[in-house]
């Protein structure tokens, strides 16, 4: 099976031509550099997202983060959710981990701006 993919590990996009067979790639054309061919690797084996949200203080104010780790995409609704009523309370500081292992996945949650009360 072939399929196609957009690479994107950086602001090239390279369009990839992957071929897959039992579930791994067995082949990767289109890509400009070394990223592309592991991002079409992973990407067919166990894709995964870094995912960016907010959550609201208890303080009532917006707190922007990020997973620290890369999570399997089939669980970016559910850590979602878990990271929306995750509590938190000001002050909190860029870098900060706010929660430690995200539904088990190893990832961490850390704030992306500090955020004063």
């Amino acid at each position: 099976m072939t399929r196609i993919l957009t690479c994107i590990n950086c602001p090239m996009g390279c369009e990839l031509t992957v071929e897959v067979e039992n579930g791994q790639a067995v082949s990767v054309s289109g890509n400009t550099c070394k990223r592309g061919e592991i991002y079409a690797q992973s990407e067919i084996a166990a894709p995964t997202r870094t995912v960016t949200t907010t959550v609201i203080s208890a303080e009532g104010r917006p707190v922007p983060v990020k997973t620290a780790q890369p999570i399997p995409k089939d669980m970016i609704f559910e850590c979602t959710a878990a990271i929306k009523v995750a509590e938190v309370h000001l002050p909190v500081k860029v870098g900060q981990v706010l929660i430690d292992d995200l539904l088990g996945t190893g990832s961490q949650v850390t704030a992306t701006k500090s955020v004063d009360r």
